[in-house]
């Protein structure tokens, strides 16, 4: 569907200035949007998930760890797939008020990808240098979004994303570096004309959403400060939308139509996207985080 398609319809949860808000600029931020009972539950799910990695010695699939994690100070980057180690997420993902949110913003048919649980600890939660989505599952169009819920308040200090206005519109950066490898990140030539200057820092009380399409441009800091910046993040994309390439980080609800019908035809938008690696060759996909971090190490100086 065209944006103007998806604007016919009424809306379910934001306002229609919001929606229009989201195709100009490429987010939209609704504060207050999650309820009381929702966040409650949503926090023992990720107390449970952060008990689960306390005893971990390094990360594996689903628990990205920080270095200097312990079992007494957990640090985890991410989990991934929440939605499939808990029920209560799952619940929320296909069944709450976030996937009106997104049928607001996508079509009244939606399709789910996947979850990922983003912790930001204080004292140092790792930076997410600034790339788009779309290179890592390139789809036949551009109705992908990410959807994340503050599960606590996020103030300017606690490192909070920041996305850059109107880049959905602009071109989509290679994430791969000058050799040709991997870095998931977008190179400093390509960032110096990328307008950073007007990035926006997406703030906002616990039960928030923001929403950036897969064609934006973002990125978080480190964060320094003495609170958490733990935020669910859920993906989504209109029903039809289908990959072009192997998705990453597929489970068995990967797909699954959380709203509306199946598509029997898919949409194709011609804009070009690059193909990222073959997530089934060598070590497969990998967090953000590790791909980010490879790539910060191996241009960092060797010791003398």
């Amino acid at each position: 569907m065209t944006p103007e398609d998806i604007l016919s319809h009424p809306p379910r949860v934001l306002t229609q200035a919001q929606r229009e808000h989201f195709f100009r600029e490429g987010y939209v931020l609704a504060e207050n949007v999650i309820s009381e009972a929702w966040l409650i539950r949503l926090r023992a799910a990720r107390d449970e998930l952060v008990a689960r990695g306390r005893g971990l010695a390094q990360s594996d699939s689903v628990f990205d760890l920080e270095p200097g994690h312990q079992a007494e100070a957990p640090r985890l980057r991410r989990v991934t797939n929440p939605s499939v180690q808990n029920s209560t997420i799952w619940e929320f993902a296909s069944q709450s008020v976030l996937a009106d949110i997104v049928a607001d913003l996508v079509g009244p048919d939606v399709k789910f990808l996947d979850t990922m649980l983003n912790f930001k600890w204080p004292g140092g939660g790792e930076e997410i240098k600034w790339h788009q989505d779309a290179p890592y599952f390139p789809h036949t169009n551009y109705a992908l979004l990410t959807a994340g819920v503050f599960l606590e308040d996020v103030g300017p200090e606690q490192a909070p994303m920041a996305v850059v206005p109107g880049s959905h519109e602009g071109p989509i950066h290679d994430l791969y570096d000058e050799n040709g490898n991997w870095t998931g990140t977008i190179s400093d030539k390509d960032l110096a004309g990328a307008g950073l200057e007007k990035a926006v820092h997406l703030t906002g009380p616990a039960g928030s959403v923001q929403v950036h399409n897969c064609r934006t441009l973002h990125g978080s800091a480190r964060n320094d400060s003495d609170k958490g910046r733990p935020i669910l993040l859920a993906t989504y994309s209109a029903a039809d939308a289908f990959p072009y390439v192997p998705y990453p980080a597929w489970s068995e609800q990967t797909f699954t139509i959380v709203r509306g019908e199946p598509a029997r035809m898919a949409h194709l938008d011609p804009r070009p996207c690059p193909i990222p690696p073959d997530w089934r060759q060598g070590k497969g996909y990998q967090s953000i985080f590790t791909w980010q971090q490879r790539e910060a190490t191996a241009r960092r100086p060797e010791k003398v």
